[in-house]
């Protein structure tokens, strides 16, 4: 049995605050609410039996309209969330991406490493496999964490790879379980 899973990156959301942590409720801006609804034709076509989603605002908010036109509910896994790097949003976010990306072992403080977020997903992926056997799911989450599924599902990324996902978002992908 294969269950298809459709990993969703959220649309084009509020830019998160520099120097306060980031804000789980941080919501689409107007461009990503449409670009949102714009998606519903795609997702619905892959005919999912469940709509899962980080419970982070705009992860749930790029899903939502293809669940509802499903007539299916959104439902929020927290172990779908993004990267908790610890780090505070800042202008030279990129340069400590890099960094994290280039020694994936690394910890800031309370955050996670990258390694941990590849494990996380993995397991992620893992359930959906058992508990959608055989059929398609639909994922709303975030870029860090679709590139280490990816990477937990044997295939290439890396911070150049994560940096180049389809702008303006939301990017999709699809992958066998």
């Amino acid at each position: 049995m294969t269950t298809r899973i459709v990993l969703v990156r959220h649309a084009q959301s509020v830019p998160p605050r520099f120097g306060v942590l980031d804000d789980d409720d941080r919501p689409l801006t107007a461009a990503g609410l449409e670009a949102a609804e714009g998606l519903v034709s795609r997702l619905v076509a892959y005919a999912p039996v469940a709509v899962l989603s980080s419970p982070q605002l705009r992860a749930v908010q790029t899903v939502r309209p293809a669940a509802e036109a499903l007539g299916l509910a959104v439902t929020t896994w927290p172990e779908l969330r993004e990267w908790e790097s610890g780090l505070l949003p800042s202008a030279d976010w990129e340069m400590s991406y890099a960094r994290s990306w280039a020694r994936p072992g690394l910890v800031h403080g309370v955050g996670e490493s990258l390694d941990a977020v590849t494990v996380r997903a993995g397991k992620a992926l893992a359930r959906m496999a058992v508990e959608y056997p055989d059929a398609t799911v639909v994922v709303g989450s975030h870029g860090t964490f679709l590139s280490r599924a990816l990477i937990a599902v044997g295939l290439e990324a890396d911070w150049e790879s994560c940096r180049a996902m389809p702008m303006p978002m939301p990017a999709v992908y699809e992958v066998l379980r």
